[in-house]
């Protein structure tokens, strides 16, 4: 799940996937029910992408179709670099804040900023202000009772573990871009889904989708951050699409004569 949901945020998939497949969701280290360590050193993003194992081995599960937004999405693309022999496929939605090395700075002092008013306002509070973010409020014009209750559930965030995981996952996880080389050696089934509206992550999504092999790309119109939630019933045909198609073998690298150089043939 990302940052600002848990994992209730799921339940229209877990609702709609679990009448074909085994589905399991779980809170991130610092999101009750899961602990909330009070060293941020027990925070990371290789801390995070391991979590996801743990929670296989857990669950007797030998290897899974691995889906994350946002802060989830960079937890399942590194579980797949560092775990790659665990994981069936992997859909990252909303995965790009602060990856565009333009903004690396910007995002880091703003995520301290975060960190610190949810320290210092509390979740409750500060809740209001982060749930009406840019990338947000497409969901609260489309959805406003859905949006409410994804606000409210941010309100409920463990103050503590919400500044933890700012700081050690989110401010200190290397750019998508600094892992080019190991993106063009990844060998698992890739679908990146993004909104239109979510401005910083679009250029990661495209670089994304021109790097791994076997990688495609689902832009969603007029959609921001909270993909599963606001546009549920797309975001499951596409996701079930993908599954259909890595199950039966028919999602692979893509074919060397779509060259992207080519704009039309002539001999």
């Amino acid at each position: 799940h990302e940052f600002g949901g848990n994992h209730w945020s799921w339940e229209p998939q877990m609702n709609f996937f679990s009448r074909r497949h085994r589905c399991v969701t779980y809170a991130a280290r610092g999101f009750p029910p899961s602990d909330v360590p009070d060293s941020v050193d027990a925070y990371s993003q290789a801390i995070a992408a391991d979590d996801i194992i743990a929670v296989m081995d857990a669950a007797g599960i030998e290897t899974a179709h691995l889906v994350g937004l946002s802060m989830g999405g960079f937890a399942v693309l590194h579980a797949g670099l560092r775990h790659p022999g665990r994981v069936r496929s992997i859909t990252a939605a909303g995965a790009g804040y602060g990856a565009e090395k333009a903004h690396e700075d910007y995002f880091k002092g703003i995520s301290e900023q975060v960190a610190t008013n949810f320290e210092t306002k509390g979740a409750p509070a500060f809740s209001k202000i982060y749930a009406e973010g840019a990338s947000r409020v497409q969901f609260q014009d489309k959805d406003p009772r859905g949006w409410q209750v994804f606000a409210d559930r941010l309100g409920q965030h463990d103050s503590r573990g919400a500044a933890n995981t700012m700081r050690g996952v989110q401010m200190r996880r290397p750019s998508l871009y600094d892992l080019e080389d190991e993106f063009r050696a990844m060998a698992a089934p890739l679908l990146v889904v993004v909104g239109d509206e979510d401005d910083h992550c679009l250029q990661p999504g495209f670089f994304l989708k021109r790097t791994v092999p076997a990688s495609g790309l689902a832009v969603l119109p007029k959609t921001g951050h909270t993909l599963n939630l606001e546009e549920p019933m797309l975001f499951n045909q596409i996701l079930a699409e993908f599954l259909a198609q890595v199950e039966s073998g028919r999602w692979g690298p893509r074919d060397p004569r779509a060259n992207p150089a080519e704009i039309m043939r002539t001999r």
